[in-house]
């Protein structure tokens, strides 16, 4: 359930799609945020039917395995069907083995005679209930431009230098940052951003519109929540613009190994790096999302210095974001033991009027001789990340990915939230490709991925 990527690498603050077993594309929209996340930010990636028809391929696999708590485990199979030179499609299967052997031991313990077992296992066979289908078609209008047709999806881009992306789903899947999924019955979404540069300014413009009225998705909590507001029926628009600044603290002057290629080109070079953000947010909601926005939006006894407008059901905000991070790397991952070590850390301001607000109370108080108030220093903490990879022979590495929550209310100010233990298979001869295998424990979710290009 989670991006897998270094935050450098997905244009340091935008929440891209999550990944997933839950459905069959793998990935499920991160629930829009005030100002930030935006909700549908795509990452640079094969799709799923992509990935498994490759593990089919080149890694002789016959089917791909992931897992989902109350799914359990799910075997997955495409079947590619090349239409034209510059068109295919792909048909994506999906087997839920536990359903299917529960409804099999099920039948066992009536005792069933021999003949009507084998009849048993026929009919389980052919039970709808234990299986997926879903469907993906690519055509290449130009060597720059591809539309991809899935189920629920739709995508193209026909801008230079800019993704586009257009969606819409009944359901659609979202998560919000609790690890909660939620059904929404309909949502349509457009997504039109520059591409993102090493540094520099870009632009980001979103979309949204929901209708019908939201549920989690059973079996993933025994309480009930209100619904996240930004799921609610109604409209959003969001724009954004930001500028981008990377930075090389050091790198390595060193030469490589010669005649011995690199596990992974772009994990080749040892460097510390820094990158900063900073960037402005325009949003507008018309519906209900409006209205219990607004109610949940000010922080109790600070100041509030947020640009917003509400009328009826329409609210307007301007808000502003920042971001930090720190990028580590030993070792050019040639070698054979220990060639790779890689940290990763990131700060996260989502909402520079809160930040704002957190330090002129605190400013306050201690200049009038009083202990600040713990939401005030609350606010001013950031949203913090850390990544950790480590060679362990070969082309195998482990990594994790966690964030890091600060929570003053709490004896132990800091403390681990939502960790995801990965191993990733560097498939040397494509220069940066890995298989990677993940799990996390928080959603008791596990699944096989192919990446590229990707560090």
């Amino acid at each position: 359930m989670k991006k897998l990527r270094w935050a450098m690498d997905s244009g340091g603050f935008w929440e891209l799609d999550l990944s997933t077993p839950m459905t069959l594309n793998g990935q499920a929209r991160p629930v829009p945020g005030d100002p930030l996340p935006l909700g549908l930010s795509r990452g640079s990636r094969l799709s799923r039917f992509q990935q498994i028809d490759f593990f089919q391929r080149f890694m002789a696999m016959p089917f791909v395995p992931s897992f989902a708590a109350n799914r359990g485990l799910l075997l997955q199979r495409v079947l590619s069907l090349p239409i034209a030179e510059n068109w295919s499609a792909m048909l994506l299967g999906q087997l839920n083995v536990q359903r299917f052997v529960s409804s099999l031991r099920k039948n066992k313990t009536k005792q069933l005679p021999d003949s009507s077992w084998l009849q048993s296992i026929r009919r389980n066979f052919i039970q709808k209930s234990f299986y997926a289908l879903g469907f993906c078609s690519e055509l290449f209008l130009t060597p720059d431009d591809t539309l991809i047709i899935s189920l629920d999806a739709y995508g193209d881009e026909k801008f230079p230098h800019h993704n586009l992306t257009m969606e819409a789903a009944w359901p659609g899947l979202f998560v919000d940052g609790n690890g909660s999924y939620w059904d929404v019955p309909f949502s349509l979404a457009l997504d039109h951003a520059s591409t993102n540069l090493d540094s520099g300014a870009s632009y980001h413009l979103f979309f949204n519109n929901c209708a019908g009225s939201p549920k989690q998705y059973e079996g993933q909590h025994s309480d009930e929540l209100p619904p996240p507001a930004a799921l609610l029926p109604g409209f959003t628009a969001k724009g954004v613009v930001s500028l981008k600044k990377n930075i090389d603290l050091w790198r390595s002057e060193a030469s490589m190994l010669k005649m011995v290629q690199p596990y992974d080109i772009f994990l080749s070079n040892p460097h510390i790096s820094a990158s900063w953000i900073l960037g402005a947010v325009f949003s507008a909601y018309l519906g209900e999302n409006s209205m219990k926005r607004q109610q949940s939006c000010s922080l109790r006894g600070l100041k509030d210095f947020d640009l917003r407008a509400q009328v009826a059901n329409c609210a307007v905000s301007v808000d502003s974001f920042a971001t930090a991070s720190l990028t580590a790397q030993h070792g050019n991952f040639q070698r054979l033991f220990l060639d790779l070590t890689r940290v990763h850390t990131s700060f996260d301001f989502p909402s520079g009027s809160k930040l704002l607000s957190g330090i002129t109370s605190v400013a306050c108080s201690l200049y009038n001789s009083q202990v600040p108030n713990v939401e005030a220093l609350q606010a001013i903490c950031p949203r913090a990340s850390l990544s950790f990879q480590q060679q362990i022979i070969g082309p195998f590495s482990f990594r994790v990915d966690s964030e890091i929550a600060i929570d003053l209310k709490k004896d132990w100010y800091l403390s681990v939230k939502n960790p995801v233990f990965a191993i990733e298979h560097a498939l040397q001869v494509l220069w940066s490709a890995k298989a990677v295998a993940w799990y996390s424990p928080m959603q008791r979710e596990f699944m096989v991925e192919l990446r590229f290009f990707e560090t």
